[in-house]
């Protein structure tokens, strides 16, 4: 019984590694100037979370894509209505001058998912 609890610990701390890993890499891109950078390490944290989410759920979700499964969180029925809009935020589209069409801070938003997913 110790070996599991201690296996999923250390998997657990292993999750949690990976998101910090993210915000550090999206927080020295937009220290650069590199804002899409920072959107794109700000949804693979999010993406990470999601993935946990949904294993600790009992659903494997194959794809290797943060967006499909930042997408598959806004359907999710057990999620709060600001969890999933920190989703849909994350998955918008920037335009044609490469800006978001809201003014939101994406790294914000997946820490508030990251937070909200792995509680």
């Amino acid at each position: 019984m110790r070996a599991i609890i201690s296996r999923r610990y250390n998997w657990i701390v292993n999750v949690q590694t990976q998101i910090n890993a993210e915000f550090e890499r999206a927080e020295r891109a937009r220290a650069r100037g590199k804002e899409g950078q920072a959107r794109v390490c700000a949804r693979r944290a999010a993406g990470i979370a999601a993935r946990e989410y949904f294993t600790r759920r009992g659903r494997i979700i194959r794809s290797p894509s943060a967006m499909d499964l930042l997408n598959l969180l806004t359907d999710e029925p057990l999620l709060s209505p600001d969890l999933k809009q920190s989703a849909v935020y994350l998955t918008l589209r920037v335009n044609e001058e490469f800006k978001l069409p809201v003014d939101v801070d994406l790294i914000e938003d997946a820490r508030k998912l990251c937070e909200g997913l792995l509680k």
